[in-house]
């Protein structure tokens, strides 16, 4: 469960802390008081982007903290030690979010930093939030296939489906790559291709050759400079008079005297010696090298032609020799393709039929389990809606044939009659958003049951709706709050009556400035609060008492 919420300088919030309980946690106040800040603050803590104007005008960031407190550790283990993480071993998991003016974030994980992907992959496995606006995905097709797949654990039947769907999408795009388009011109292209593999093949170029040839011609094309740099380097060394090895000579005799008075001055002899040994094996390597050097014009103009010869190549197939030798295999395997198109054609139509067959075969069992499911589904969602206020109200699962795609062989179409006597028509055709809301929770309702994800946050979920109907809506977010922590932002009194915890959201202006804050309710302050959204600021006695029968329930 989520047991805290810290948010700092985030929009008109300064600085709040909410302590978060089991079971429901209702968030109340009046219209533009903040409430939908906290939950803006919790999406950014589980990946969504962040926007440097969410933070307060004056401030140079603005951040979020939430704990987690977890009896199941698996699913946010495997997110952590895939991204190089600790993982969380005593139930603890705390993310913060810092966002800077700079529009730069720091993303923080039980300290250690993570990227937004990962801070994404664990809300998936932490909370499941809904929006005034997520009402609307349930009316699309593809949204409703998903609920049915998970409700259904179709898992390993789509995985099987996709895995047949990815590969006769390879080769049929393989295909599509050998066929070229209606303009390509084969032996144009064969000819391109040709001489292209003859014109690199020719060259030979090799990895490291060109530098070893821009070195060399360096090098031969300064010969005479060369010769007369290392001579004389060579003759102060050990061949000139007063050389460096005749001078450490002199100075070796000189302490091989010294050294029958001065004992220590033999260690100074020993390394004078080895210097000078060092000396004739420079000498020598820069003699040996000296002697290889020739200002032969035949090799400079072959170096000359060979440095030619690269930049020609680089100029047409790549900025490097790497990206010439890569054009080359690409232009064979090309070549090799156009030459063999034929074979390689007839082969992948076998090879495409036959994943065909597999993949009908595979979707025909995903469309086995979803059939034996649907009809479950309709029947569990039906159920719920009666507790909603439906009495009579009937939700319909169909199921239609499709031609493959990347979902499956199925289509979906959710029905829904709402009323005794009226036709099943599709959840598309439903103008009412107040029933809408009510099938939106009511499919939760049924899918929280089939999911392990700990946390569910309902953000005005009993939209247009009120009176008797919001008392089921509460009764219902009551009944989830009994497996899961449910945070529900509410509006209507009779919901907020419901929860086990209850914050007030409210705004002032300090120091001519507007400041959101959040108070936790018990007693007669929730007795207030209850009141108001009863009856507005105004309390009467009345309100009062109805707002202290609807907690007493």
């Amino acid at each position: 469960m989520l047991t805290e919420l810290r948010v700092k300088n985030l929009a008109l919030v300064e600085s709040v802390r909410l302590d978060l309980r089991p079971g429901l946690n209702v968030i109340t106040g009046e219209t533009g008081a903040g409430k939908s800040i906290l939950l803006g603050a919790l999406a950014l803590l589980l990946g969504e982007r962040a926007d440097r104007k969410f933070i307060r005008e004056g401030e140079e960031s603005c951040g979020a903290e939430a704990v987690f407190s977890l009896i199941d550790c698996r699913a946010v283990n495997a997110v952590l030690k895939e991204s190089g993480v600790a993982p969380c071993e005593d139930g603890q998991l705390i993310i913060r979010r810092i966002v800077k003016a700079n529009g730069s974030s720091q993303n923080i994980v039980n300290d250690s930093s993570v990227t937004l992907q990962v801070m994404k992959q664990l809300g998936e496995r932490l909370v499941d939030m809904h929006g005034p606006h997520d009402h609307q995905s349930l009316l699309r097709t593809s949204f409703q296939l998903e609920l049915l797949d998970a409700y259904g654990h179709t898992d390993a039947e789509r995985a099987a489906y996709a895995e047949a769907w990815q590969k006769k999408q390879v080769l049929e795009e393989r295909r599509a790559e050998l066929l070229g388009d209606a303009t390509t011109d084969v032996d144009a292209q064969l000819d391109l291709y040709r001489y292209r593999v003859k014109e690199i093949e020719d060259a030979e170029p090799k990895e490291g050759e060109e530098e070893s040839v821009l070195q060399e011609h360096a090098v031969v094309s300064n010969a005479q400079r060369v010769l007369e740099l290392g001579g004389a380097a060579s003759a102060a060394l050990s061949e000139g008079e007063g050389s460096a090895f005749d001078s450490l000579a002199v100075a070796q005799r000189n302490l091989e005297e010294l050294a029958h008075i001065m004992p220590e001055a033999e260690t100074w002899r020993a390394e004078a010696r080895r210097a000078a040994a060092q000396i004739q094996e420079l000498s020598a390597t820069i003699a040996s090298a000296l002697g290889k050097i020739e200002g032969d014009p035949a090799r400079l103009d072959w170096l000359d032609q060979r440095i030619a010869t690269y930049q020609k190549l680089k100029k047409k197939y790549g900025p490097s020799v790497a990206d010439v030798l890569v054009n080359l295999d690409k232009s064979k395997s090309r070549l090799r393709d156009l030459e063999t198109r034929g074979e390689q054609l007839a082969m992948l139509e076998k090879e495409i039929a036959a994943v065909q067959t597999e993949l009908k075969k595979r979707g025909k069992k995903l469309r086995e389990k979803r059939s034996e499911v649907a009809a479950k589904l309709a029947k569990a969602v039906t159920r719920e809606l009666k507790e909603l206020g439906f009495a009579h109200g009937r939700f319909d699962v169909e199921l239609r044939e499709q031609e493959p795609q990347a979902s499956g062989l199925d289509d979906v179409e959710f029905g829904f009659a709402p009323n005794a006597g009226e036709g099943m028509k599709p959840l598309r055709a439903i103008a009412s958003s107040g029933e809408i809301s009510r099938v939106m929770l009511a499919t939760k309702a049924v899918l929280t049951g089939h999911d392990k994800i700990p946390v569910l946050i309902f953000d005005e979920i009993d939209a247009n709706v009120g009176g008797e109907i919001g008392n089921a809506v509460g009764a219902k977010l009551a009944q989830l709050g009994e497996s899961h922590q449910v945070i529900c932002i509410t509006h209507l009194p009779q919901v907020a009556a419901y929860g086990e915890t209850h914050f007030a959201v409210s705004k002032s202006v300090k120091d001519k400035r507007t400041v959101t804050d959040v108070r936790l309710l018990d007693g007669e302050n929730r007795v207030e609060e209850i009141a108001r959204m009863l009856g507005g600021r105004d309390l009467t006695k009345v309100t009062m008492q109805h707002a202290r029968e609807m907690l007493a329930r």
